[in-house]
Formats: structure tokens, C-alpha cells, sequence
């Protein structure tokens, strides 16, 4: 068998095995309707919750993924995150051992695959399946003060807490989500929970920010919990460690420059 055929029977395995499986949410369509008013005191807020979750600075972290079924736990993955600003990530797989080398790099919202037995990158999109209930864009893009415009509809108690909770919607097709409802701390602007919705308004996962702790410099949210909304006890556990702020020149995140690291 050709080198060729064997690159390509293991690219068409990654779908099946679920690394680049299709998600489940459909594409954001543009909406037809006339723009609404900017909420300024909605902005104001999920870009705080965004500066609190990650900096806004450049910055490298680690992140384990542990998904779970029915409590009992299954797949364990890490990644190396190199992000730049909110729109220059790169996303290394460092666990299992076999997968190492293969990198998602995201320019804007354009995300490409790069694996060492496929000689091009794969485009793919923010709403592709990584891992469990862990997205792409869950891990390559966190700006939801850039992707969606939102807008303040109330505040409720949650475990407690006074939050503010917001009404997210996709300002386009390229958009992890098509609407999220965010809930964010009314006392120091952190973010506790969030809902992610397909454009048909069904509900697909949750997300609860947890354990607080001081990464690169800020308190921060160190685990999170994602559950599928429509498989009951189907869980991802993402725990965030050794994030510090470090100098990423722009040349890393090219699509020239991830093809010498494999």
C-alpha cells in the first residue's frame, strides 16, 4: 500500500473515530432582519467575563480534557494552547502519544487541521467536534464579546449568586454558536454559566466556569464543566494549567510555519 493511500485511510479514520467529526449544530445563517441597537452595558460586561476567562494579552496554557459517560470516565486528551490577542491560535495536541503533531491553527474564524500523514491542511470550522463536548472554537477561539452581539435581559440568582444574564446571538455563520445565554457575576464581572443553542433555538450543551484561581497574573476560571444537552450524562471536563503570558511573534501562526512542526 502507497504512502498516499495509507495518509488517506487514516485522514477518513479521524471522522469516523470522531477528532473532526461534523457537530451537530447547523451553520449560523446572516440574519435578514435591520441591526438592533448596540447594548453598550451588555458589551461592557462579556468583554470583562472575556479579559477574566483568558488575557488579553499573548499568552501559552495547557488544558486536559477528560470526558465522562454516564460518570464513568472515558477518553483523556491535552492540548497546548498558543494564543495571540483574540484572533491567533494555535491548538496542540500533546495526549495520546499517537496524535501528537497534529496542530489546528485559527486566523480570524478560518481554522485549518494540520496532521502529519496529510501533506495540506483541512479546512475546518469552529463548530466541528474535537473532542467528547468540546468544539473546535472551545478551545481555538474564546471572544464572545467579538462574535456575538449581546444583549442584557435581566438578572437572576444562580447556587446563589446575583447574575447578570445576557442574550448572545452569532454576528455570522462563522461562529461556534449560533446563540448563547451567558450568565455573569454581578459582583465582580466573572463568568458562571453559559448555554449554547443551534439556530433552530434547541438547546446542544451547558458550560459552568469553576475553581477560581490566579493564572497569568488574574483569578480565572480553571475547570470546566460541559454536558450535552441532548445525550443525558455525556460530560467534558476541561482543567486549565501553567498559563503565562509569553511573546508570540506573528510569523508562529501561519500555515508555512505549522507545516515544519510536522
Amino acid at each position: 500500500m502507497t504512502d498516499h493511500f495509507r495518509s488517506r485511510r487514516k485522514f477518513l479514520g479521524m471522522f469516523a473515530t470522531g477528532l473532526i467529526a461534523p457537530a451537530i449544530a447547523p451553520a449560523v445563517r446572516a440574519a435578514d432582519a435591520p441591526e438592533a441597537p448596540v447594548d453598550e452595558a451588555a458589551v461592557r460586561i462579556v468583554t470583562k467575563a472575556d479579559e477574566i476567562r483568558f488575557p488579553r494579552e499573548s499568552f501559552q496554557t495547557e488544558i486536559e480534557v477528560q470526558n465522562f459517560s454516564d460518570g464513568q470516565p472515558g477518553e483523556t486528551r491535552k492540548f497546548r494552547i498558543l494564543s495571540r490577542g483574540n484572533e491567533n491560535t494555535i491548538v496542540l495536541t500533546l495526549e495520546p502519544v499517537s496524535e501528537r503533531g497534529q496542530a489546528l491553527l485559527m486566523r480570524g474564524r478560518d481554522l485549518w487541521i494540520f496532521m502529519p500523514s496529510v501533506s495540506q491542511p483541512v479546512r475546518l470550522s469552529l463548530a466541528q467536534r474535537l473532542t467528547g463536548q468540546v468544539a473546535n472554537g472551545d478551545l481555538a477561539r474564546a471572544n464572545f464579546a467579538g462574535d456575538y452581539t449581546p444583549v442584557l435581559v435581566g438578572t437572576e440568582k444562580l447556587d446563589g449568586i446575583s447574575a447578570q444574564v445576557l442574550d448572545l446571538t452569532a454576528v455570522d455563520r462563522g461562529v461556534t454558536y449560533a446563540k448563547v445565554k451567558y450568565w455573569v457575576s454581578e459582583k465582580d464581572g466573572r463568568p458562571l454559566k453559559a448555554e449554547f443553542f443551534a439556530l433552530s433555538g434547541r438547546l446542544l450543551k451547558s458550560c459552568r466556569y469553576e475553581e477560581f484561581r490566579e493564572l497569568a497574573g488574574r483569578v480565572r476560571p480553571t475547570r470546566l464543566v460541559m454536558e450535552d444537552a441532548l445525550k443525558k450524562g455525556e460530560v467534558s471536563v476541561l482543567s486549565y494549567s501553567n498559563m503565562v503570558l509569553q511573546d508570540l511573534p506573528e510569523r508562529l501562526f501561519t500555515r508555512e510555519y505549522l507545516r515544519r512542526l510536522g
